[in-house]
């Protein structure tokens, strides 16, 4: 017999999924250990059905979030380890623990956790996404603080300095990883303790959970050093294709529009006006816009796209960059980026 276990298993209305999942744990080689449910107060038949099983205790959990729901399990047990599996994930094989615990035996890995692969029916993007992030390759990961609790492993000791927080709506796993990270510890990937895992990680692209997923994860990044790049920092200029003599709208030059409303954004650094007619190029000159050349009549035909004005246009601009006859970058030149 190893070390003891005790695998929290969340659920709310699984009970399409507790049967498999519970005849999963109670199948495996490794036997040394309990499961406690905390249930979200489902409505259906997934206690009913959890207590076929000889699990140890239903912990009933109100108001949910995930690190309160685990923390709730984890008071309530005895294990030595913790094994968090969520009710809709099934063990591929009968081996699936014993290959989260052996990873613990190195004293500096903090916790483990396992791949997750799709079911045949799940949606095309859960597929695409469990297939992506849950590889063939074992990991050790002192930097990176991906972790999930879908199917893992930790320490109870290092649980009992640091609990999972309880106010996060979502990945409180990778928010408990970075501060074992910060202690110096290591947390592994182990690919050989595989679950099904039907809805996959990001719940089908639900809009709230990834708003919330990505303020919590740039909350962790606060303090790194990241590279960002804005729209403030790029040089961004306008080219207006104007072909000659132009519109009059409101009794003035439809191009005098375009100009102003150019000239509102805050991240355009130059505005080019490409036109064949020098009036329309002196108009663009007085509104504040640059017209530094005159394009040539073949360009204006109709069969000419716009794609052969930019090119030209371009063109133009960068050779009179290159010459010093104008004080921007070339466009599309890279920009330093503090």
């Amino acid at each position: 017999m190893g070390r003891f276990c005790s695998i929290i298993i969340r659920t709310c209305n699984e009970e399409r999924w507790i049967g498999p999942c519970l005849s999963g744990v109670f199948g495996q080689t490794y036997r040394d250990f309990e499961v406690i449910i905390v249930d979200n107060e489902s409505t259906d038949r997934t206690i009913e059905k959890a207590r076929q099983f000889p699990i140890a205790k239903v912990v009933t959990c109100t108001d949910f979030l995930p690190g309160k729901a685990l923390n709730l399990g984890i008071r309530e047990s005895k294990g030595e380890y913790i094994v968090c599996l969520s009710g809709h994930c099934i063990s591929v094989n009968e081996v699936w623990l014993a290959n989260l615990v052996k990873n613990l035996d190195n004293p500096s890995v903090a916790a483990v956790y396992g791949r997750q692969e799709p079911m045949a029916f799940s949606s095309d993007a859960d597929k695409r996404d469990l297939l992506l992030v849950f590889g063939l390759d074992r990991r050790v990961q002192s930097k990176d603080s991906f972790f999930h609790n879908a199917n893992s492993i930790l320490r109870r000791e290092l649980w009992e300095k640091v609990p999972f927080d309880e106010k996060v709506t979502n990945i409180e796993d990778r928010v408990w990883a970075k501060e074992m990270l910060k202690l110096g510890y290591t947390i592994v990937y182990e690919p050989e303790a595989s679950v099904f895992h039907h809805h996959g990680i990001h719940h089908n692209g639900n809009p709230e959970r990834c708003a919330n997923i990505v303020r919590i994860v740039e909350s962790l990044r606060e303090n790194e050093k990241t590279r960002t790049l804005y729209a403030h920092d790029l040089n961004v200029v306008a080219i207006i294709p104007e072909r000659g003599p132009g519109m009059m709208l409101g009794g003035k030059p439809a191009l005098t529009y375009t100009i102003e409303f150019a000239r509102a954004s805050t991240h355009l650094k130059h505005i080019y006006v490409s036109t064949d007619d020098e009036a329309l190029a002196d108009i663009a000159k007085g509104l504040g816009a640059e017209a530094p050349f005159i394009r040539p009549e073949s360009l204006s035909k109709d069969y000419v796209g716009l794609e052969a004005v930019y090119k030209y246009s371009l063109d133009k601009i960068d050779g009179f960059r290159r010459a010093g006859h104008c004080n921007c970058r070339a466009a599309g030149e890279p920009v330093p980026v503090a």
